[in-house]
């Protein structure tokens, strides 16, 4: 039996976690390797684990690795967030990556052989590329992808028990369970691609006050040129203040 995409994924991260290459990241998600590597571990136990909550009219079961567990920690990222304006972004990033998801089941067709590419996949990657553009940060990517997918299970949910409509609705479990991770992970990903690509492209991270937190450790390392340009006691200096300091 073939392992399901999102348990793919996850042990591909909980290797680069394992072996640092992820430290980075996890920096910015305000996570350690070991909680990283237990919080992935807790995902994947926790994926076998269904709690029933309602029987009828409408069957409701939530999965607890692939809803309890990522909506948690999004709940934590969104109050650990140095900003209100991030804790906005990652809310509006969660409501419109619930909204894509809900008109993609609508309008494109049901059954996934008239796909191009498997479903999961193109919710996941969709919702993780509408996570990023929304939430602008590794956190807030994070947060829109994984939680517009939960949201969109309880959407779900609401409209087939307003309706009266005879089924179940498994939050986070099922296929679902693979889109909460890709959703997120893509997130992620691109963000961190975006930003790197961006620092690059601006010769390193730039010294502000509007500077992301845990850019500074990494200034000493890009901008070896101001510890060679030392000033004598005594002498005024002439240089002109660096214009990107007030721009970050």
């Amino acid at each position: 039996m073939s392992l399901p995409v999102g348990m793919i994924i996850l042990m591909v991260v909980g290797v680069l976690v394992y072996f640092g290459l992820a430290q980075r990241i996890l920096d910015r998600m305000r996570l350690t390797d070991k909680q990283a590597l237990a919080f992935i571990a807790a995902i994947v136990v926790g994926s076998f684990i269904d709690i029933p909550l309602m029987r009828t009219p409408v069957e409701l079961n939530v999965n607890v690795g692939g809803a309890v567990l990522p909506a948690a920690l999004a709940v934590w990222l969104i109050f650990k967030a140095d900003e209100t304006a991030e804790r906005v972004r990652a809310v509006v990033a969660s409501l419109l990556v619930a909204a894509a998801v809900l008109l993609g089941a609508r309008y494109l067709p049901y059954e996934p052989e008239n796909m191009f590419l498997d479903p999961k996949l193109i919710y996941g990657v969709a919702a993780g590329l509408i996570a990023y553009l929304a939430g602008r940060s590794r956190r807030s990517a994070f947060v829109g992808g994984t939680l517009g997918i939960i949201l969109s299970d309880v959407a779900h949910f609401v409209t087939i028990y307003r309706d009266a409509i005879p089924g179940t609705t498994d939050i986070g479990g099922a296929g679902a369970f693979d889109v909460v991770i890709i959703a997120g992970v893509i997130g992620v990903m691109v963000a961190e691609l975006v930003g790197e690509t961006r620092e690059k492209l601006q010769g390193g991270p730039v010294l502000g006050l509007h500077r992301p937190e845990g850019l500074y450790e990494f200034s000493k390392e890009l901008r070896p040129h101001d510890q060679t340009k030392k000033e004598k006691p005594g002498q005024a200096s002439n240089q002109t203040p660096d214009r990107g300091d007030d721009n970050e």
